[in-house]
């Protein structure tokens, strides 16, 4: 059935109850969910302050690029939530999550008048009938009536959700609007772009480009804020290194000095961090950059081949020596050798790479050539060396020479505005390595990956985002169930998302009304109904706070809180 079908048998067609249903807030955290995007509540004051202030700064037409292009962004992003909802329904029954949203949030309300589509075709010719517009409302308050329809950011959003819908250009035209005249509605119309005649005037507002040629008196402060960025990051960026917290910039800054320098280089870090990263970055960004970068992991090679393998090796100098071969010191000759886990090495070894170090010259094992090596050395370890110094499993020549100029890398547990960045990064890496169309990280997984405690760093990042563009379907966006099994779901967020789970199927098999009804008609007061909950949480959870905490849908402290309330009250 056709929506206009159901307009003409009385189905409420605006009747987005299950829309509603999708909705939760997080008390918590202040969060509102849409599913897995993350929604605001705004006064509709701040709407009509900021397209003021809009208006005063552009001027009218950059107000409406910039409102048209929010709108049409928003629009675009939501069709996806519709798709997602209801993705065996006819196309049309649907679309109509797009009119629901534009009820839900306060904006107006919308009345179907005609609605002919078919994605298979791409036809399509939608008009809609616009009920207290808070848009003309507030521009009719502000400055009055307009020669032209002012629903600007409306009808960017239904382009835009139309458009990413349809998978082909919608554009809609304000028709009939409050804000020109004395009439009671508002009307927009929408067809495919190249069904109106002149589609270019239209187009100008959905391009960023048009919007950024209506800010002609801002482009200078904007070209400078940019260059400052730039500035700040861009070294950074071409030599590899991503991120944008204080401690990166600090831990980069670090690495930017010592390229300019031939100074060894002692990066500390837990496993994870990106130490790898940062010495190629160094060496990418250092006068030795044409030359080779190696890096190996001392753990990983047997402590009887280590001295083989940093050095080299004559022909019969052991069993299975057949031939002579360089070492990577010599294979690194000119550029940059990156040593990782170095603490690893036995104490041999150690002080065969002091003599290089000093010295700058090698003798391959089983050999007693000199040779000479211009290498710069970079180490890595995420041992406390100075303890192993302590303990006689490290050199203290050795570790006074290799500490020279020490870098740490922080965890990124404590550099979570470099997240996003990160996930961006490898979002790109890996869609282009699976032949994948991703959008992108959805708000709640972000706000997940946010929460995590990242035991393994930046490597386990990458993984999970790896795993995510896996999974996700072709065109999505990354999600929740792509990112994390459900027992690796942070607790605090997995807490919170059982409890919500727990509160609608409550609510499906029993009547609130009749539950509550109960309770009060019982006499049992808030306290004793708070307390209940609370001993049945501790005695389900053996006493453990964490756990039933979890169990009731709350943070650890919150619920320690309530005990220590409860105690108070009892005493």
């Amino acid at each position: 059935m056709s929506l206009s079908q159901a307009l003409n048998n009385n189905k409420p067609w605006s009747d987005y109850s299950d829309l509603i249903e999708r909705i939760q807030f997080d008390r918590e955290t202040g969060h509102i969910w849409l599913d897995e995007s993350q929604m605001l509540l705004l006064d509709a004051t701040v709407f009509s302050d900021m397209r003021k202030v809009m208006v005063e700064t552009l001027g009218m037409n950059g107000a409406r690029a910039v409102l048209t292009r929010i709108g049409y962004l928003g629009g675009y992003k939501m069709a996806d939530l519709a798709r997602k909802m209801h993705p065996t329904k006819p196309d049309s029954e649907a679309f109509v999550i797009g009119p629901q949203l534009t009820m839900i949030t306060g904006m107006a309300a919308v009345n179907l008048v005609n609605l002919d589509m078919d994605i298979e075709s791409g036809r399509f010719h939608g008009e809609f009938e616009i009920l207290s517009s808070y848009e003309s409302d507030s521009f009719i308050k502000e400055f009055g009536h307009s020669d032209d329809p002012v629903c600007w950011h409306l009808v960017g959003f239904a382009s835009g959700y139309s458009s990413h819908f349809m998978g082909r250009e919608i554009v809609y035209r304000e028709l009939e609007c409050r804000a020109t005249h004395d009439d009671h509605r508002c009307v927009i119309v929408g067809k495919p772009a190249e069904e109106w005649p002149d589609y270019q005037k239209d187009a100008n507002y959905f391009e960023p480009l048009n919007i950024r040629e209506e800010m002609l008196d801002l482009q200078d402060r904007i070209a400078g804020l940019k260059q400052t960025i730039e500035s700040e990051q861009d070294s950074a960026i071409s030599c590899g290194t991503i991120g944008a917290s204080e401690r990166f910039k600090h831990a980069w800054k670090m690495m930017e000095k010592a390229a300019e320098s031939q100074v060894t280089v002692l990066i500390l870090g837990e496993t994870g961090v990106g130490k790898e990263m940062f010495a190629r970055g160094l060496h990418r960004c250092s006068e030795r950059s044409e030359k080779p970068f190696v890096a190996i992991n001392c753990a990983a090679i047997p402590a009887s081949l280590i001295e083989s393998e940093l050095f080299g090796v004559e022909a019969e100098a052991y069993t299975g020596a057949n031939s002579s071969r360089p070492g990577h010191f010599e294979r690194a000759d000119g550029g940059t050798l990156f040593l990782d886990e170095v603490g690893e090495l036995s104490l041999q070894a150690q002080a065969s790479l002091l003599r290089v170090l000093q010295e700058s010259e090698v003798v391959r094992v089983g050999g007693g050539e000199v040779r000479k090596v211009d290498t710069r050395l970079v180490a890595a370890t995420n041992e406390d060396l100075e303890t192993a110094v302590s303990e006689g499993r490290f050199r203290a020549d050795l570790y006074y020479r290799l500490n020279i100029y020490p870098v740490t890398i922080p965890p990124l547990r404590e550099r979570s505005e470099d997240i996003p960045l990160l996930a961006d990064h490898f979002l790109k890496k890996y869609s282009a390595q699976y032949g994948k169309r991703v959008k992108g990280v959805s708000d709640k997984a972000m706000l997940m990956l946010n929460y995590h405690q990242w035991p393994g760093n930046v490597r386990e990042l990458e993984n999970m985002i790896e795993r995510g563009v896996i999974l996700v379907d072709n065109g999505g966006f990354v999600g929740v169930p792509h990112l994390f099994a459900s027992s690796d779901v942070p607790p605090s967020a997995l807490a919170r998302e059982q409890n919500r789970e727990r509160q609608r199927k409550v609510a499906n098999s029993i009547s609130n009304e009749d539950w509550a009804n109960d309770l009060v008609e019982s006499g049992i007061g808030m306290e004793a109904v708070e307390s209940a909950l609370i001993n049945k949480a501790m005695c389900k959870a053996n006493g453990n706070v964490a756990r039933a905490a979890r169990l009731l849908g709350l943070s650890r402290p919150a619920l320690a809180y309530r005990l220590k309330r409860s105690t108070d009250l009892v005493e």
